[in-house]
């Protein structure tokens, strides 16, 4: 197995401002530049600017795409429409969590899975698995793919300053496809892992240094940082989000951490005969904080 980092398309960029690079599942990532507490703060009261481009995407398209992804995921995917974004987890057959993800739908045919890094290989074989006599073609576009996360009271005045799309309008779990810093087909998703608010913006990987050069420097004014992993995790902790491998894992199920409220019985699932018992008897363990 090989043990060589992978990099982002920023990996360079990172460097340059003085972060500290960690592995982090699998990639050579920034954890912090101006310190943790210092990113913590920015963001929590003006703004930070995350690359979290090590994460996954799936692509999931075809005639079946919904009810594909109906039995694979625990949440109601037929509950979207186009531009709206859904929580939701991957349950294995043994009543434990593959990964939590989440569901962008572009159309009826054609929506956007985003997984955790450290899962990437492990999702992608687990949904595989039930392919067979769906109408429906997936494809990973991970690598094609850069995230920069723009959190903070402060994100969507300073990103305004770089598109002509009315960034307020986007309500939370919302997205739209616009152009930004001159970049065009941005995927701009009203989401984040922070609790502060903000954007978390798709690109190509081609255009990941112009757009985070263009962010800071319109941040510049306002207080906007470049922020680390370090402060990403201890920020999604203060607000009680769950982290992969910490919170949730293969062995526990969506009820006994806290997430019946993305675990849907409307439709026939994935270990959905397994979580309907939970739901009726209670679980014996859960997950507080």
């Amino acid at each position: 197995m090989s043990t060589e980092l992978k990099s982002t398309a920023l990996e360079q960029v990172h460097i340059a401002l003085g972060a500290k690079m960690v592995p982090f599942a699998g990639y050579n990532m920034p954890v912090q530049y101006s310190g943790l507490r210092h990113e913590h703060a920015a963001v929590r009261e003006q703004a930070g600017m995350f690359d979290v481009s090590h994460m996954g995407e799936f692509f999931v398209e075809g005639p079946d795409a919904l009810p594909f992804l109906q039995k694979v995921t625990s949440n109601d995917v037929s509950k979207l429409i186009p531009g709206k974004i859904q929580y939701s987890c991957f349950p294995n057959e043994q009543g434990g969590i593959v990964d939590d993800l989440l569901v962008y739908c572009f159309s009826e045919e054609h929506f956007l899975l985003v997984v955790n890094a450290s899962n990437m290989d492990k999702d992608w074989n687990h949904i595989m698995k039930y392919t067979e006599g769906f109408d429906v073609n997936l494809s990973n576009q991970s690598d094609d793919y850069s995230l920069l996360a723009v959190q903070g009271p402060k994100a969507t005045e300073i990103l305004q300053t770089l598109t002509g799309t009315d960034l307020s309008a986007i309500r939370y779990y919302n997205f739209v496809i616009g152009e930004m810093a001159g970049v065009k087909d941005v995927i701009i998703s009203a989401t984040g892992y922070t609790g502060a608010g903000g954007f978390e913006l798709y690109i190509n990987n081609a255009d990941a240094e112009t757009l985070w050069n263009a962010v800071l420097e319109a941040g510049q004014p306002h207080g906007l940082l470049p922020a680390g992993l370090g402060a990403r995790d201890t920020l999604r902790l203060e607000m009680g989000m769950c982290l992969y491998g910490n919170d949730i894992d293969d062995t526990t199920s969506p009820m006994e951490a806290g997430l019946g409220w993305i675990t849907k019985f409307t439709k026939d699932f994935v270990s959905s005969e397994t979580f309907a018992k939970q739901k009726e008897e209670g679980v014996t363990k859960k997950l507080v904080g």
